[in-house]
């Protein structure tokens, strides 16, 4: 069966950096945009970014661009999703998943498989 799962969480102080990773089974990776979700408590779960089967595009939500960069190896499975300078407002658990789909969707329903999500906590 297909498996998404997230590594690299953790605590971080404001202005610092954390890079997250995902890796895929059971699935043809190149065959799948990837994006990004996260969400915090109480809230619903929003889109972080997303990048192309072939790597070539990418696409960021507002709140993170210029500060967060994806980037995938199809030879590894894996996505990565690069966070830097980040704010106490980016504390979320954060989520791959994996859509079939030969353009980059930003809805969360428009998504075939997940990961169980790793926790995120930024200390202002």
């Amino acid at each position: 069966q297909v498996q998404l799962v997230e590594s690299g969480g953790g605590l971080v102080q404001a202005g610092g950096s954390l890079r997250l990773s995902c890796v895929g089974s059971g699935l043809t990776f190149s065959s799948y945009c990837m994006g990004w979700f996260r969400q915090a408590p109480g809230k619903e779960r929003e889109f972080v970014g997303g990048i192309s089967r072939s790597g070539v595009s990418r696409y960021f939500a507002d709140s993170v661009k210029g500060r967060f960069t994806i980037s995938r190896d199809n030879a590894k499975n894996t996505v990565y999703l690069q966070m830097n300078s980040l704010k106490s407002e980016d504390t979320s658990v954060y989520y791959c998943a994996a859509d079939q789909s030969a353009w980059l969707n930003t809805r969360a329903d428009e998504y075939d498989f997940w990961g169980q999500g790793t926790q995120v906590t930024v200390s202002s």
